[in-house]
């Protein structure tokens, strides 16, 4: 069940711990912000020293108040945490916000400490941010209790940076941007990341919710807890590299990167991932305010120059949009109201006409968002100048104020236009402050300065290609038994058992084995040595051997070349209009098991196409992954080959998913090639790497 975090966010009462007059102190910081609000709760002041701190009375200790306390800040060196904590349980104090630093950062010492007072807050039922935090704050409940103030608005910010969250701040007042919430994370020894993601889902206060997270803590927790918040969850976060990659030992491990988890998880969950400060205040611009949502990617653009088309079109389609010709239809009903020379292919360009007939910036949005074959529009360029410089290219006053009034009313009459239909308007304006602009953003239309924002909101405002906002989190199978042979023939039989499909095998440790393996099956044969990491780059595979004696002989020289101490012999599968796929799964410390699915056999890792998902992996989902590899036309067949049976592929990718999350033991397992036909699908080779 969700934590009851009432006490932190709306306290019936407040103690600062720690507070002080000396301005370098983080206490004197947070006591001045606490007392911004003295009539909604008692706010304490607690100073060993007694006496006065910013004016107010100051308590020696807890007990001296002579009251409870619901909610303590603790702001102390850290050789007095402890005290202080237990100080504040003592007082019946139900939730701690700890500023104090030293503990699981410092090392293993301090990781101690911190899991012993975390124990003793959770043993008394109260809750803890931190430590190692820089405080919270809830506007809509008048608690402030960090060092700095955040505007209000309808946004919640968990972040585990502090300047960070300056920075966010600054970021979003030129959006119109506040704040309904600001918690520091700190080391979230009690208080985590998933608690406040779900309470915050709860908060009718807050619209979205923005983090910025290093330590994800559970990952697959956070991720199911940000797919069923119900609202925009945005992310930034950081570790983008591959250096953890480098020493992986399967195909999987090496592709299956931290950034690349995180990108899969998010979009699993339906989080927007955003990669600066910028951009999150750009997304979550586009994500608050009641702003329209696109139900697929055909963007229109609309402009009336045709440079700022051209780069809009650019930058959209660099966004993941799409930039298709418009129909004839949607063509014919823009020509009806726009002077011969404009365009309206897509983009749309007025051609000059927005000078002297600012009102055709409006009919042509309205007719573009009345087209069938439209999703949604960027509107991009001037539009602004006119009414900003009182004239732009008017030529004087008298015809500058003309066309600065008609942009207005051009203004008025596109959010008209908006809210009689249903679809998101997103505009770029090289006069984002003007008062045009100011009656689209007022009206509930994103205006951004550059078009690059612009095109990244309007992707945000669109679902993504192959559906839903989220595939969704999905749920674990139950722990199988663990697996206790993880050779190749333990690894293959795993995976048969749970439906994978393998051509006939025999494991063998000589001549006389090796013979009465070919017996059993007709050849041509494959030889593989065993025991090998990657047995194709150390020439321990032999394809096509045609007979008995094909085969003992490439048996003799490769035991004599490479001394493995047994073979598999195999039945060669027919390859012919076949391509050659890669399923995997890793084990990621944070988000659990994920998901692998690419163009496979010996060129994986340099061709690296690879999608990622959470595992399992529903064969439904895993069609839709396949499809969206870069080389997915190989699927369905190039140069007159036939198209392969995707469905088929789909369907191992599920068994293979589902029989690596049963077995946490298992770190990293794989099928490599999964070899698909017109016909079906037959995994021809497999590894298991246990933890």
């Amino acid at each position: 069940m969700p934590r009851d975090l009432e006490a932190l966010f709306d306290p019936r009462s407040v103690a600062v711990v720690g507070a002080s007059d000396d301005p370098a102190k983080y206490g004197h910081a947070v006591a001045a912000q606490a007392l911004r609000a003295p009539g909604r709760r008692p706010v304490h002041l607690v100073n060993r020293r007694g006496g006065t701190v910013l004016g107010r009375p100051a308590a020696p200790s807890l007990a001296a108040i002579g009251e409870p306390v619901d909610l303590v800040v603790i702001s102390v060196p850290g050789a007095g945490f402890e005290a202080a904590v237990d100080d504040a349980l003592a007082c019946g104090a139900r939730a701690l916000v700890g500023i104090t630093a030293g503990f699981a950062e410092a090392g293993a010492a301090g990781l101690a400490r911190q899991q012993a007072v975390a124990a003793r807050v959770r043993e008394a039922g109260a809750l803890l941010v931190g430590p190692n935090c820089l405080g919270i704050a809830d506007n809509t409940t008048e608690l402030y209790l960090a060092s700095d103030r955040f505007a209000p608005g309808t946004v919640a910010l968990l972040s585990q940076s502090g300047n960070l969250a300056l920075e966010l701040q600054l970021r979003a007042e030129p959006h119109g941007l506040g704040y309904s919430r600001f918690v520091s994370l700190g080391n979230q020894a009690d208080v985590t990341l998933v608690d406040l993601v779900e309470d915050c889902a709860r908060h009718e206060g807050t619209e979205a919710i923005a983090i910025y997270a290093e330590d994800f803590g559970d990952g697959r927790a956070f991720a199911r807890a940000a797919a069923g918040a119900g609202k925009p969850v945005v992310l930034l976060t950081a570790g983008r590299g591959r250096a953890s990659a480098r020493s992986a030992a399967s195909h999987t491990g090496a592709l299956t990167t931290p950034a690349g988890v995180v990108a899969a998880a998010c979009r699993d969950a339906g989080v927007e991932l955003v990669r600066t400060a910028r951009e999150m205040t750009v997304v979550l611009a586009a994500l608050t305010g009641g702003t329209r949502r696109a139900r697929g990617r055909r963007t229109a653009i609309l402009t009336d120059g045709g440079g700022h088309g051209a780069v809009a079109a650019d930058a959209a389609e660099d966004a993941g949009l799409d930039v298709p010709e418009l129909s004839g239809p949607a063509q014919d009903a823009l020509r009806a109201v726009l002077w011969d020379q404009s365009a309206v292919g897509n983009p749309v360009d007025l051609a000059g006409m927005g000078e002297q007939r600012p009102l055709s910036y409006a009919d042509a949005v309205g007719r573009l968002l009345a087209a069938d074959d439209v999703d949604a529009v960027l509107m991009t360029g001037y539009f602004g100048g006119y009414a900003a410089a009182g004239g732009g290219l008017g030529g004087g006053p008298a015809g500058g104020a003309v066309l600065a009034e008609g942009e207005e009313r051009a203004a008025k009459e596109i959010a008209a236009h908006l809210w009689a239909g249903s679809k998101p308007l997103v505009v770029q304006s090289m006069y984002p402050g003007s008062p045009s602009c100011r009656v689209l953003r007022g009206a509930g239309v994103p205006v951004y300065a550059a078009t690059e924002d612009a095109a990244r909101a309007l992707a945000a405002l669109t679902a993504p290609a192959g559906g839903a906002p989220g595939a969704g989190v999905p749920p674990l199978p139950p722990a199988a038994p663990p697996l206790t042979d993880t050779g190749y023939h333990g690894v293959r039989a795993l995976l048969a058992a749970g439906g994978v499909p393998f051509p006939p095998a025999r494991e063998v440790t000589d001549e006389a084995g090796l013979l009465a393996a070919a017996g059993e099956f007709d050849g041509p044969y494959v030889l593989k040595a065993l025991h090998l990491l990657h047995k194709s780059d150390a020439g321990g595979v032999a394809l096509r051997l045609p007979d008995r004696d094909a085969l003992l002989a490439a048996y003799r020289e490769m035991r004599a070349r490479l001394g493995a101490p047994a073979h598999s012999v195999e039945a060669m599968a027919d390859l012919t209009d076949g391509v050659e796929l890669i399923v995997g799964v890793r084990h990621d410390p944070r988000f659990g098991p994920v998901a692998m699915v690419g163009l496979g056999g010996v060129l994986a890792e340099t061709l690296r196409d690879v999608a990622l998902a959470l595992a399992p992996v529903p064969a439904r989902r895993a069609e839709a992954l396949l499809r969206g590899l870069r080389s997915a036309a190989l699927l369905d067949g190039v140069r007159g080959r036939p198209a392969v049976d995707v469905a088929a592929a789909a369907a191992v990718v599920e068994r293979v998913t589902t029989v690596a999350a049963a077995h946490p033991e298992i770190a990293e397992l794989e099928v490599n090639p999964l070899l698909v036909r017109p016909d079906g699908a037959l995994a021809l080779d497999a590894r298991a790497v246990p933890h």
